[in-house]
């Protein structure tokens, strides 16, 4: 990345000083060869003539599921294509700028389209597939038409600018202009998307009726045990029932009741505070601020609060700037408003979404439901990303009456379920066991913490973090996607990356190795030092026999991301083999069609060997491995030890590689039709380094991706949904 631009997947918004839980260990070990031979053979087959690129052998017979992956694995590579083993097709759905109205021009892609609220968005991120029977009703069982419901995480730019959405690459210092940033902000959000399957292809419908968006500034309820409260007052909403926009949609979820749920990332940077903005606050909020990462003058992702005197500008200026006790006569409380999963009726365009504050407010990545029981609460579980952030769930007050599946009310039944239930966050230990802490005025380390004083309920919905901190949970290397094994209900964890790991840490952001988080150590990106834990790894939990409303758990870690040639005593944990090595997980999602647990990469530190890429595996469960020590030497020559427990190490039958994406891309979301022949991929931010300069000669863009394989107009580089069927009509991944 270049200096003056901002990896917005890669936050440290944890400013405490909270020490970490087991915080013993270093790790100086595990490096990357400087020459690691060549990336392999991959075959060009071109499939459906869109230059997507396949290899490997021939195509296994379809499988019993969750018994066999059925494919050669994909060799690493750095063409700018998407790469599939033999036997599948993958094809484009659905990019930046494609219309979802019968009106909307078709997308010229040359920085002068608009109308981008009756657009796709950019950075298509996490996805949900919503069936619909022949006469456009909900069908749980329907394969061949349905709703795609989109996440639109962000965008590419640099200095300021959203560079390929402006014909000129758009204005590099302030104020921005107005029709820039109306541009920006309607390319945030979330779309749903009627696609159809004709013959074998798929397509989206345009004009379809149920097409519609959400952008950073559409109306969206506030529900749950902040709504109303005196933290959400604004001008906009002097009741602090509602507010404007979701922003920067990562991950997602797919309630038991047939509903989308959303989860609001890394939104801090988008809101603006005056350079004496803590002296006027003067009050507590200036703590919670600092908390999340927004210190005051600091500069702003966009600078989207200097396009002028509009209310939709002045929104993001989040300074204490009006006379009243309350809030109303200024946005000093807007931000409040962002960092929650927000539900949403994917087949009514016409329900307000909501913003469900019991589930807590951070960096939310997905909202993974524990498996529905009858007359047992339902469990939501949740990451913060950010590094040295928490993992956490949320257990519903309601007990599950499986006649919910069915509602004709989905946002009512998300009232039942959502509004009212009490959060918890994660501790792990170094036996293996681990706890689950209450965050609620209830618990007096709560209620009685020293370093922010809760008024309320809402208080802790809205300062989730500083709750997490008084009761002393693990802090975690990034907690990003998580999911739920359909066959035996544990729970997944993706941590994809923390580059503050130290074996000696330094001031309150470095934290040494813990049992969950046990690596420290140093991987050459060719010449360069990359430290901390920069491949990452995936945690799993068994919940104690209470199940969703249990308050203790086991832990191990199912596998940690390596180079296949590191170290097998300090770093690649899980001797992951070369058709299996993977760093930075991200995406993660089982198929409950074959069982198989999808795992996608958003990563930088092993991009000069290969492109981003999603594997197939089979799991396994909790205990199926074996406690290792990792020991090392610290500065002052003293050995320190940690123990940490690893899964079975996978097999070339269990883990393998099933997709390497184009150049600079992260492979993201994930959805299937309910009999698993037709997956749904986004590719996100292809070509992101380009760099601005070069925004007049598409052959300086580092990706062309979708345009060099025949998909819509233009050079620019554009994030989609692809869709991935198999030649002989079976499962994917079988």
């Amino acid at each position: 990345m270049k200096t003056d631009r901002i990896d917005f997947n890669d936050e440290d918004s944890n400013t405490s000083a909270n020490p970490s839980f087991d915080s013993v260990l270093q790790a100086r070990l595990g490096r990357r060869s400087l020459l690691r031979g060549s990336v392999g053979a991959v075959g060009t087959a071109m499939l459906g003539g869109l230059g997507l690129s396949a290899c490997g052998g021939g195509d296994a017979e379809a499988a019993p599921a969750a018994t066999l992956l059925g494919f050669t694995a994909v060799a690493k590579n750095l063409t700018d294509v998407v790469t599939v083993p033999v036997g599948y097709t993958a094809s484009v759905l659905y990019a930046l700028g494609d219309p979802l109205t019968a009106g909307t021009a078709a997308y010229k892609n040359d920085g002068t389209d608009a109308d981008f609220d009756k657009r796709a968005g950019d950075h298509h991120d996490g996805m949900e597939w919503f069936g619909m029977d022949a006469d456009g009703k909900a069908s749980r069982n329907a394969v061949d038409r349905g709703l795609l419901a989109v996440n639109h995480e962000a965008t590419t730019d640099e200095k300021l600018s959203s560079f390929f959405l402006h014909a000129n690459g758009g204005a590099t210092s302030l104020p921005r202009p107005a029709a820039e940033v109306d541009k920006e902000t309607a390319i945030h959000g979330v779309s749903v998307v009627e696609v159809k399957r004709t013959g074998d292809k798929w397509a989206t419908v345009q004009g379809s009726g149920f097409n519609f968006r959400l952008t950073a500034l559409s109306d969206i309820e506030i529900a749950g045990p902040a709504r109303g409260n005196a933290l959400m007052v604004t001008k906009y909403s002097a009741t602090g029932t509602k507010t404007r926009g979701t922003l920067n949609n990562c991950g997602t979820g797919k309630t038991p009741w047939g509903s989308f749920m959303t989860g609001e990332e890394n939104w801090v940077g988008y809101f603006f505070r005056a350079a004496t903005d803590d002296a006027a606050r003067a009050d507590k909020s200036v703590t919670s601020l600092k908390r999340y990462g927004r210190a005051q003058g600091a500069a702003t992702r966009h600078g989207w609060e200097t396009a002028g005197a509009d209310d939709k500008y002045a929104r993001w200026n989040i300074s204490k700037l009006g006379a009243s006790s309350t809030g109303n006569d200024d946005y000093r409380n807007e931000m409040n408003g962002m960092g929650f999963m927000v539900e949403i009726d994917p087949y009514n365009k016409a329900r307000a979404a909501k913003k469900r504050t019991a589930l807590g407010r951070y960096a939310h990545e997905s909202g993974a439901f524990g498996l529905p029981v009858a007359g047992k609460p339902i469990a939501v579980y949740m990451g913060d990303d950010a590094r040295n952030e928490y993992i956490y769930k949320y257990v519903s007050t309601a007990n599950w009456d499986p006649l919910d599946a069915n509602s004709t009310d989905v946002m009512a039944t998300g009232d039942k379920y959502l509004d009212s239930g009490k959060m918890y966050v994660a501790k792990f230990n170094a036996d293996g066991s681990g706890q689950w802490f209450e965050l609620s005025m209830s618990n007096p380390t709560v209620a009685g913490y020293a370093g922010y004083a809760f008024a309320d309920q809402a208080d802790v919905c809205v300062n989730t973090r500083l709750a997490a901190d008084a009761v002393g949970a693990t802090k975690m290397d990034r907690p990003e996607w998580c999911s739920v094994n359909p066959a035996n209900g544990e729970i997944y964890y993706a941590l994809t990356n923390n580059s503050n790991r130290r074996v000696d840490p330094t001031g309150s952001s470095q934290l040494a190795p813990d049992s969950a988080n046990p690596r420290a150590y140093t991987d050459l990106k060719g010449t360069t030092e990359q430290k901390g834990n920069p491949n990452g790894h995936l945690i799993r939990i068994k919940e104690a026999a209470a199940g969703s409303a249990a308050t203790s758990f086991t832990w191990d870690l199912y596998a940690l991301g390596a180079q296949s040639d590191a170290d097998g005593s300090k770093v690649n944990l899980s001797n992951l083999t070369a058709d299996q090595d993977f760093s930075s997980p991200d995406g993660l999602v089982f198929s409950p069609a074959t069982g198989i647990m999808w795992i996608q990469t958003d990563d930088g530190a092993y991009t000069d060997v290969t492109n981003c890429m999603m594997l197939a595996a089979l799991p396994g469960r909790v205990g199926d491995g074996a406690k290792k020590t990792l020991s090392y030497t610290k500065a002052d020559g003293s050995t320190l030890a940690v123990d940490t427990y690893v899964g079975k190490a996978p097999t070339p039958a269990t883990l393998k590689r099933f997709l390497v994406g184009p150049k600079d891309c992260e492979i993201t979301g994930l959805c299937e039709t309910p009999d698993g022949r037709a997956v749904f991929i986004n590719i996100q931010h292809p070509g992101e380094t380009t760099a601005l300069a070069n925004i007049a000669d598409p052959a300086k863009y580092t990706s062309q991706w979708p345009g060099n394989v025949g998909y819509g107009a233009g050079k620019r580089p554009r994030s989609a949904t692809i869709v991935i069927t198999k030649n002989d009509g079976g499962k994917i991944g079988t």
